[in-house]
């Protein structure tokens, strides 16, 4: 599996206006729901219930909110870019801009951690980092990610 085979242009959003970590959430987890024939509200409370474990702003400019999910056959992928950033509680403190979304079913750990990994890798990339920050359409999402999306 690779990156683009979960992440659709549906769920790609390269304009987050919200500026708090619920309104973040809210805003990448509507396409996510919508696609995923999954509850709004639901989705928003596993990912706040997962954000009080500690933050899933790794630092970097970067956050990958992230949970799981009974009742959901597959793992569901979403992208957000917040051109101004915003407080995402990161580990170095500093704001957050690049955002990958990952939901997964409940009992499919191996898989969510592959994705988190992979995820991690390319995005301590810098020049990739860059080309995600200067996208201005789904389209340029997916031309920076194709490129290097290799089955994990």
């Amino acid at each position: 599996m690779k990156i683009l085979d979960a992440l659709t242009p549906k769920t790609i959003l390269v304009d987050l206006q919200s500026k708090d970590k619920k309104g973040i959430l809210e805003e990448l987890v509507a396409p996510v729901a919508a696609a995923g024939g999954i509850d709004a509200a639901d989705l928003v409370q596993v990912l706040m219930e997962r954000e009080q474990l500690g933050s899933t702003g790794i630092g970097g400019g970067i956050g990958i909110p992230h949970g799981k999910l009974k009742n959901l056959d597959e793992l569901v992928l979403g992208f957000g870019l917040s051109r101004a950033g915003m407080d995402f509680e990161s580990m170095d403190g500093r704001p957050t801009h690049i955002f990958f979304l990952l939901i997964t079913p409940e009992n499919s750990t191996g898989l969510h951690l592959k994705l988190l990994a992979r995820i991690s890798r390319l995005l301590k990339n810098e020049p990739f980092k860059e080309k995600l920050m200067q996208a201005r359409s789904v389209e340029d999402v997916i031309a920076v990610i194709e490129p290097v999306d290799e089955p994990f």
